[in-house]
């Protein structure tokens, strides 16, 4: 029996305070927060891909670095850049180039967590 998948997709990352990190996410990439339920500690946020919602989770230790990194799809990375420079956004390094495949960039939230944007590179994939 194969498992039935309906399409979504929510990639969750804890965080150390839920407010500061809702209106991180909100202003820095436009993020929409859908709810909050602070009785647990958890917020939910659409982003502009199509079923892929972001979960925040609050929690007491926030572990930088391991586990998964969101990787959103660009159209212009140089752009995207401008914007994150123009808010001091931390990234790790300049636009990663990967010859006829794709442009990386990695930047970070205020707890640590790692982010990335990508902008494919024509004929590539």
């Amino acid at each position: 029996m194969a498992i039935e998948f309906d399409g979504g997709l929510t990639c969750t990352l804890g965080v150390s305070d839920l407010g500061k990190a809702i209106d991180w996410y909100s202003e820095t990439l436009g993020f929409v927060l859908l709810y909050r339920v602070d009785d647990i500690g958890w917020a939910e946020l659409s982003t502009s891909v199509a079923k892929v919602n972001l979960g925040l989770s609050q929690v007491e230790d926030v572990g930088a670095g391991g586990g998964v990194t969101p990787t959103f799809g660009t159209t212009d990375i140089e752009a995207a850049k401008a914007e994150l420079d123009i808010k001091g956004i931390r990234q790790d390094g300049p636009i990663q180039d990967i010859p006829n495949l794709v442009r990386l960039l990695t930047f970070y939230d205020p707890d640590g967590n790692a982010l990335m944007f990508y902008e494919q590179l024509p004929g590539a994939g």
